[in-house]
């Protein structure tokens, strides 16, 4: 059983050594755990300072690409490493190495394809009132979207097995935390979260620059997930919906033509009216070509998947064969 942690970083050259120094590399039920290192364009030397500090691999971009790039990036290299279970934390030591054995028990006890560790948000002196209400109301977002239980969607500090590293897809080019539970619960992983305890702070969040900014591409981010697993289901409603005003405002016009103002009368109800019926036909119309497209990409992510397990497989045999000539 192998264990890769791996840590997205940009400029962290202050706070990786750090981190990395309180990865256990002794794991009960886990025979090898190896540190990864995204670097994501770094201008401070991360590179190095990781390689220093005991990253067993480090990868780095010539420019930067974002955080749910390094994410992605860091799970298909991991896999490549021959990753049995992959431990994603932050750079900048605010999750306790001493948690991961808790963090990755329900996937070693087979209960769990991904687990959460869930921060004790309300305990967290750096967080504002308001900070905490939109993490609060964003996780019960999350939570209603894609019908799991985790308490803290924001967090950054999660668990996958082989076989749901290999099922997730990262679209955003913002952040994986929103989507990769929507997608997880979606694709029916089994989904833990465990509580999990927080360092002091090191420096501010450098992933927004203000809260309305995160809320809109937050917000952007779950309707697009959502969108693209439930289409039919949300063209359906608001289809619906359109269709039911329109047809409310076809009662009124007949009501008032039969028995007030006769054909001369209300005409505006009639033209709204049939804007209203069009505009819902054809948004149910478009769910039912959304959904067959809905069909065509789980086909894709299936074929995707299988290409990933054979390039897996073709990897680990040149590295076999390598290892034997030499």
């Amino acid at each position: 059983m192998k264990l890769v942690v791996q840590i997205p970083c940009l400029d962290e050259r202050e706070t990786l050594p750090r981190t990395i120094a309180n990865i256990p590399r002794q794991i009960p039920g886990v025979d090898q755990v190896e540190v990864l290192v995204i670097d994501d364009g770094s201008k401070d030397d991360t590179s190095g300072v990781a390689k220093k500090a005991g990253a067993d691999r480090v990868v780095r971009f010539r420019r930067r690409q974002g955080l749910a790039t390094a994410f992605k990036t860091g799970l298909d290299v991991a896999l490549s490493m021959g990753a049995d279970i992959i431990v994603n934390t932050d750079a900048d030591n605010q999750y306790r190495g001493e948690d991961i054995p808790k963090l990755i028990e329900p996937i070693l006890a087979g209960r769990a394809d991904m687990v959460v560790g869930t921060r004790r948000i309300n305990e967290i002196s750096e967080f504002s009132f308001i900070k905490k209400f939109l993490q609060r109301l964003g996780s019960s977002v999350v939570r209603f979207v894609s019908q799991t239980t985790v308490r803290d969607a924001t967090s950054g500090f999660r668990a996958y097995n082989r076989r749901a590293a290999l099922q997730l897809n990262v679209i955003s080019l913002f952040t994986y935390t929103l989507e990769t539970i929507i997608q997880a619960g979606k694709k029916n992983l089994a989904i833990e979260y465990v509580p999990v305890e927080v360092n002091e702070r090191l420096r501010k969040s450098r992933l927004f620059r203000s809260t309305p900014i995160y809320i809109k591409r937050s917000l952007a981010t779950i309707l697009r997930i959502f969108v693209t697993y439930e289409p039919l289901r949300v063209f359906f409603y608001t289809g619906s919906f359109f269709l039911l005003a329109g047809l409310v405002l076809a009662g009124r016009f007949f009501y008032y033509y039969l028995t007030v103002s006769g054909p001369t009368g209300h005409v505006q109800s009639l033209i709204i009216m049939a804007m209203l019926i069009m505009i819902g036909f054809l948004l149910i119309m478009i769910g039912l070509i959304a959904d067959l497209t809905s069909a065509n990409r789980r086909l894709i992510e299936d074929a995707v998947m299988r290409l990933k397990r054979l390039e897996l497989q073709f990897s680990t045999r040149d590295q076999i064969k390598d290892g034997t000539e030499s």
